[in-house]
Order: structure tokens, then sequence, then C-alpha cells
């Protein structure tokens, strides 16, 4: 069979694809929506460019909100949270960010637009949510906004809200102990019971998490996806790696993204990798699979668990 190929000018330098198998994937589900036609969104934990070219497309917006006029539309306890939401300054003051926008380009830059790169999702909804610090109360502040727009969601069948699938956290604390953070390790399970799994980027350095730690990929909940970093030959070289705390490597060496100024290049980090597994999580709630959006909409925790367990499954053991 042909496989699709999205007609992005740059997507020959997206070496990544190729080894993760986008292009069968592509040929299901491009991403998007889900079997229901529910808007998949998936939340980045930091600020970044989606006004680029290519990010704009594909940018989240709460459409029941009505920006700045200093009222809570929606009611979902956050004044003119129309474009994300930023804990530190109670605004949706989310745009700018050089890292950020080159995570976004791994979860959702949009596919056959004709323009640079594609993402894991050729289309997907990206939620911004400043990050407020590597801390129990920074996490908490947080991720409590898509948290609480999900929980929305679930609790008025889509109404209200947003279908929030996955965070994505390209942060953390080398060194780190879950022992010391309690609330930022609980707060995945709050995220999980809601539907929500949160991917984390392990250290950028080769060492036993099992033994050092690190936070949040060590933390022990289920809903916790521990992401580290692999190059054009499925290796790991320069991150992180732990039998029992890390659960996937994702490419992340050398990898081809969007950047600010509507422009693109090459990185390399853990940053990247968990991104990459964000938007495939969105990816796999695309399915055309109305028995899969049944049990999510069942029981959201289970369905999440049941995406987990599909990532898991479908990894190249190396």
């Amino acid at each position: 069979e042909l496989r699709e190929v999205p007609n992005d000018t740059q997507y020959g330098q997206q070496w990544h694809h190729q080894n993760i198998n986008s292009e069968a994937a592509w040929d299901i589900s491009t991403g998007g929506v889900t079997a229901d036609g529910d808007t998949i969104v998936v939340c980045i934990i930091e600020n970044a460019d989606l006004p680029h070219a290519d990010l704009i497309a594909n940018a989240w917006y709460n459409h029941q909100e009505i920006p700045g006029n200093g009222v809570d539309d929606d009611g979902n306890g956050y004044v003119d949270d129309y474009r994300g939401w930023n804990p530190n300054s109670q605004t949706d003051q989310v745009y700018g960010g050089t890292h950020g926008t080159q995570v976004a380009g791994m979860i959702g830059a949009s596919g056959n637009n004709a323009t640079g790169v594609v993402g894991a999702n050729w289309n997907v909804k990206m939620m911004l949510v400043f990050n407020s610090g590597a801390n129990d109360s920074g996490v908490l502040a947080s991720h409590s906004y898509p948290l609480t727009m999900r929980r929305i969601y679930n609790q008025t069948q889509g109404a209200s809200g947003a279908f929030v699938v996955a965070t994505n956290g390209s942060w953390g604390i080398n060194g780190g102990q879950p022992a010391d953070a309690p609330i930022w390790c609980a707060m995945y399970d709050s995220l999980g019971t809601v539907g929500i799994l949160g991917c984390g980027a392990t250290a950028n350095n080769n060492v036993d998490v099992d033994m050092v730690g690190d936070l949040p990929t060590a933390c022990p909940s289920n809903y916790m996806i521990s992401v580290t970093a692999t190059d054009s030959n499925d290796q790991r070289t320069f991150s992180g790696y732990g039998l029992t705390t890390i659960d996937v490597g994702a490419p992340g060496e050398d990898v081809y993204t969007t950047r600010v100024g509507n422009t693109y290049g090459t990185n390399s980090g853990t940053s990247f990798a968990t991104p990459l597994t964000a938007g495939v999580i969105g990816l796999l709630y695309s399915a055309p699979c109305p028995g899969l959006m049944a049990l999510v909409k069942n029981d959201p925790q289970q369905g999440a668990l049941h995406i987990r367990e599909a990532l898991f499954d479908g990894v190249d053991q190396v």
C-alpha cells in the first residue's frame, strides 16, 4: 500500500518519523478528533510561540471564554483564559518561549500544509499552561488547569471544558527524589483519575535513574510516562535510563522541529523525545475505534491506562 506522506517541505529532514513508523499510523489516522468527534487536546506545560506559521492552526483556544472582558464566562474558575493559562500572572499570556516552540513542533506541527515540518499529529489542539516552577506548589498551579478542564469535559459530556488526554513536561530536577515532592508526584494520579497521562522528560545525563532519582520521571504514578531520548540508530547515548523508573525511549537526538520566528532547526534532548511521545498518545486517541471511546467515556481512568498499555505494546524492544 502507499503510505500517507505529508507534503511539508522539510519533512525529509525528520528522520524520527521513519524510526517510529509514523506513516503507517497516518494511514489509519492523522489525528485531531476521536471516533466520536471529540477534539483531542495535548497540554504543554510551558510557553510557546504558537503564532508560528506551522503551529497556529493547531493552537487551542477556550472558545467559551470572551478574551479580555475580565469575566469568567465559562465558570471554570479562571478569568479570560482564552489562549491557555499563566498561573503566575493570572492571565492567558502564554505565547513566546524558544524551548516550548521546539517542543510544540514535535507534538503538532501542522501536517500536509506544504510548509516546514510535521508533528506526530497533523491535526491536534495544543493547550499552553505556563510552567510555574519545578516544585510542589508550581506543579500544582500549572497542572490544575488541564485537570480542571478535563474534569469539566467529563462531567458535562463534552459540552464544556476540554478533552485533554496528555500533558507534556520537558523539564525536571536531576537527582530529584519523589519522597521530597509528594504533591508533585500525586498530581499525576489526580490527572489519571480524569483520564490524563503525564509525559515527563528524564535527565539529559547518562545515569541510572533507579539509583540516583529524578523528578518527575521517578514518580511512581501509573499515569506518569517517563521518557528518555534515542538517536537515529535507536540507541540511547546521553540520557538517563532505569529498569523500573523509565518507561520508553523516543527519538530525541538531532531531531528537526519548529523554532521561534517561523524558523526550523535541529535539537537534542529528552525535552523533544517526550513531546513526541505525548503526540503519539494524542494520535492513539484518534484511532477510528468506537469501542475505545466507549471505554474512555464510561471510565476515563481505565481509558488512559488502556492507551498507556497500547503505547507500551507498540514499542520496539532494543
